[in-house]
């Protein structure tokens, strides 16, 4: 259900790219992560780090867009917030003890820490591939692709990736009982 309301924006966003074009499905993105930051504020009574800083984002790079009447900046968006995903978590697990892919999973799962440590590179990883990706095709390809490959490319991305992850974690998986040492 979280992965349906963080992509909602960027469905709002490319529902009004295919009815209005780029500057109103840009201005209309700019609401629908204002909403989206009133909504999870009003569901759980705060907000994540990395939902204001992704509205930041929004707001920075959206406004540039819209203020410059230049569909780069739009675009540049998600490589910025897959990379400053990337750096939380490389940074995470350099400098903490725990990384915050355990921090966020293993009150549900035990996992063996070198699991832990290659499951937050791989994350890394594809945090840092997926901003390539979307600079890719922004560059390489017409808008109306890189509008689709936000949506449906990322996503899909996203997907498999996780499937992958998935069945990764299920080698390693543990009794949740069972305390590390």
């Amino acid at each position: 259900m979280k992965l349906l309301t963080d992509f909602l924006p960027v469905i709002i966003f490319f529902v009004a790219y295919k009815i209005w074009g780029m500057y109103v499905a840009t201005g209309v993105f700019i609401v629908a992560a204002l909403i989206q930051i009133g909504w999870s504020y009003r569901l759980h009574g705060k907000v994540e780090t990395m939902q204001w800083a992704t509205l930041v984002l929004v707001l920075v790079f959206g406004g540039l867009t819209l203020a410059l009447q230049d569909p780069l900046f739009i675009k540049w968006k998600p490589t910025v917030v897959n990379w400053l995903f990337a750096a939380a978590f490389l940074g995470s697990g350099l400098f903490m003890q725990r990384s915050l892919l355990q921090r966020m999973m293993d009150h549900a799962i035990y996992l063996p820490q070198n699991i832990w440590v290659r499951l937050n590179l791989a994350w890394v990883l594809f945090f840092i591939f997926a901003g390539l990706a979307n600079l890719y095709v922004a560059y390489n390809f017409s808008e109306s692709t890189w509008v689709d490959f936000k949506l449906f490319g990322m996503l899909g991305m996203t997907l498999v990736f996780i499937l992958l992850q998935g069945l990764y974690l299920a080698r390693h998986m543990q009794p949740l009982g069972k305390k590390q040492s």
